[in-house]
């Protein structure tokens, strides 16, 4: 009595050590002090063993088996004389295993399910391949692709991290985060804008370049709450939070719009758009600026074009004043009389214009030939909208149901500008962009956009 007392006694200390409940242990000591038994010679084929919860008795029984495998026959008492010493060397080592794996059963289910929240851990380790994360009882990897490029965090240094995925392996949960994953974005809002946590706001879209720029477009459930102001907070306290946990990363908020072209014009901010044409037929939303702004709406190496494009979900076709004139000049000649001419170095076909102007090859006839197509137009001249540029993931809005002409896109104070402008950025090609809305993400998955220094 006294042995087996003495083992319900550690086995209550060892439960309350690991936060298992006493139950579990017990059926974990069973099982190993069968497997004990089995391995004892004589021992019979089909036995169990039982505890008593109440005085730790442990008793072994077993039943005689048939030709077929089937027990038969009265349940016997076959615990052996000398079985508590036995269980006391043999069991210890098994029951030990089985408590890891319990241990790591419970850290699995205590990350299971947690894809897309948000994590806190101390850098451990960092290499070529991963950077370690100790989460207190467990660490989760960090992926080099799942790193925000030049952002080296010292060792022992704190940082947030957006759970991907959880893994159940053989050595216990592998969690694996990220620091690119648009999600991060609105995560760290939801914990610095109350709106956002309470889902009066919402972060309906959001385009990321990780390290450098991320737009969102943000939407007011109530209309007596500003969204971009609710993520932006006073002074830019909230925002500035969010990026200070992003290293720096410029943010850019943006006022949703169901109105397609209003939105496009929205998204290309800082750049005044004059006038925005979506032509649904291929998805495409073609803006004209004026001639001064066409750099900026492109944005550097074309970072404001694209963005704006994964933001809206629209293929953003950009072009200058001068340039759109030129092209319906050239699409307002006669091109009805003329006769086809073969070339004879290429043996390509061009159409000669009567009138002497220059020859087309069948591709540029036929374009030149087409009607104009029917288009939602939005903007007017001088007019601003807001947006900023960035972001390498994006979530895919809708493209907006095509609506009546509007007059100028001049969104002021509609944005928030964290990182500011692409100063010096360059045209990309003579003088026109046009950006895909590629990489898209839904809404529900991406993380939302502010705008903060």
């Amino acid at each position: 009595m006294s042995r087996s007392m003495d083992m319900m006694e550690a086995l209550q200390a060892l439960a309350a050590d690991k936060g298992i409940s006493p139950e579990t242990l017990m059926g974990a000591l069973a099982d190993a002090l069968e497997s004990a038994y089995k391995r004892m010679p004589g021992a019979k084929e089909y036995a169990w063993v039982t505890i008593d919860p109440d005085t730790f008795d442990i008793r072994v029984t077993a039943q005689d088996l048939d030709e077929d495998g089937e027990p038969y026959g009265p349940e016997l008492d076959v615990t052996p004389d000398n079985f508590g010493r036995i269980a006391a060397q043999t069991a210890r080592q098994v029951m030990m295993q089985r408590l890891r794996e319990v241990d790591r059963e419970m850290k699995y289910e205590e990350y299971a399910g947690r894809e897309g929240d948000i994590v806190t851990g101390i850098i451990q380790q960092s290499d070529a391949r991963y950077t370690l994360l100790d989460l207190g009882r467990v660490e989760a990897l960090l992926p080099q692709a799942e790193q925000v490029p030049h952002e080296r965090p010292a060792p022992n240094t704190r940082l947030k991290a957006y759970i991907v995925e959880v893994r159940k392996t053989a050595k216990g949960p592998q969690i694996v985060v990220s620091r690119t994953h648009p999600g991060l974005i609105k995560r760290l809002f939801e914990l610095e804008v109350p709106e956002i946590a309470d889902g009066i706001v919402e972060i309906r879209a959001c385009a990321r370049e990780p390290g450098h720029r991320t737009k969102i477009a943000v939407w007011s459930n109530d209309p007596n709450v500003d969204p971009v102001g609710a993520c932006v907070g006073a002074r830019g306290a909230r925002v500035r939070m969010v990026v200070t946990e992003l290293h720096g990363e410029k943010i850019d908020i943006v006022p949703f719009s169901e109105d397609a072209p209003d939105f496009v014009a929205k998204a290309l901010s800082p750049a005044r758009v004059k006038e925005v044409r979506i032509h649904e037929y291929d998805g495409r939303a073609e803006v004209i600026v004026p001639d001064f702004q066409l750099s900026l709406a492109i944005g550097k190496e074309g970072q404001n074009a694209r963005l704006a494009a994964r933001l809206t979900g629209w293929r953003v076709d950009i072009k200058s004043e001068t340039q759109l004139a030129e092209e319906e000049a050239f699409q307002n000649q006669d091109w009805a009389e003329g006769e086809w001419v073969t070339d004879d170095a290429t043996g390509e076909q061009r159409w000669v214009p009567a009138d002497g102007g220059d020859a087309l090859s069948a591709e540029e006839w036929e374009h030149a030939a087409e009607a104009p197509d029917e288009t939602t137009q939005a903007g007017g001249p001088g007019s601003e909208s807001s947006a900023a540029a960035s972001g390498a993931e994006a979530s895919e809005a809708a493209p907006a149901e095509p609506g009546a002409t509007r007059g100028d896109a001049a969104p002021d104070d509609t944005v928030a500008d964290a990182g500011g402008a692409d100063d010096g950025a360059r045209p990309v090609g003579a003088g026109e962009a046009t950006a895909e809305a590629d990489g898209a993400v839904p809404a529900e998955s991406a993380a939302g956009e502010g705008q903060g220094s």
